[in-house]
């Protein structure tokens, strides 16, 4: 019987260092499969760090392409604006220099006596800029001119003048350069005719129209090259000229105006006009 118990024993204890040996090695290989599994959990983590590093990259490169861009664009507003301050002061300019014509004219006409008319050998202007009708005895000089003389106006002619010369004061340019576009037609060899090529031109040039406004200005020196009206309209011409980027053109008409009509207005103008192109040019 006690022979029977100890084996029973030994066998027990056999079992539990069986259980025991067991137990022992399989606690290393867990610990190790854990060890595992928390070096792939850190590199996990450490590659989404890197992507969240690259992402992070990226983003600052968008920044950086949308900031040039919107540097880019505020660069063209502000050259944009620039332009369009430019072609203010230049229409301000062209309506100051048309508004000071306009009122030299009339402060010609009230001033504009026999004797002043003939002191500067032009013929005295009313209040419209034109020429003043001229009277019986003249009308009987005319008569022995040389051919291609403008012929004296009459009433029908001076209204219709006078309408067209009322809408460019009034900044209706349309209907002005419409007026005297009629008249010209219509009286083509009136001594309006040389007042009304140059106003025509002017109702262009104000308006830049350049091209348009170049031919009335050549028109009325081909025409009426005596008329007192030519040095304007070649110093004009010049100025055309300049604003249709034909500098070279440009430069030898306001030459011309100064040799042609040294001492006046027009060539004064034509002075200041090339000092500017050649500032320009040495810019």
């Amino acid at each position: 019987m006690m022979i029977r118990l100890a084996t029973r024993h030994a066998a027990s204890i056999r079992m539990a260092g069986a259980i025991a040996s067991a137990m022992l090695v399989a606690f290393p290989a867990s610990a190790q499969d854990s060890r595992l599994s928390l070096a792939e959990r850190v590199a996990r983590l450490e590659q989404q760090a890197q992507n969240q590093d690259k992402g992070g990259i990226g983003m600052v490169n968008q920044m950086q392409q949308l900031q040039s861009q919107v540097q880019q664009l505020q660069g063209q507003i502000e050259e944009l604006q620039h332009q369009l301050q430019q072609l203010d002061d230049k229409n301000k300019a062209q309506y100051i220099d048309l508004d000071s014509r306009i009122g030299r004219l009339e402060g010609a006409s009230a001033a504009g006596t026999p004797a002043a008319a003939a002191s500067t050998g032009a013929p005295a202007a009313n209040a419209t800029g034109s020429p003043a009708a001229s009277t019986p005895a003249s009308s009987a000089s005319s008569a022995s001119a040389p051919q291609g003389s403008p012929a004296p106006a009459g009433a029908d002619e001076q209204a219709a003048y006078d309408t067209a010369f009322k809408a460019l004061r009034a900044g209706d340019y349309a209907n002005a350069s419409r007026g005297f576009r009629d008249f010209i037609q219509q009286h083509p060899d009136s001594s309006l005719a040389p007042n009304a090529w140059y106003w025509l031109g002017e109702s262009y040039y104000v308006t830049t129209n350049y091209a348009v406004a170049l031919e009335a200005f050549q028109r009325l020196l081909s025409q009426f090259p005596q008329s007192d009206k030519a040095p304007d309209a070649l110093l004009k011409v010049g100025y055309t000229q300049f604003e249709l980027k034909q500098i070279d053109q440009a430069r030898a008409t306001l030459q011309d105006v100064i040799r042609k009509y040294p001492g006046s207005k027009a060539a004064s103008l034509a002075q200041e006009r090339l000092n500017r192109i050649q500032l320009q040019s040495t810019n």
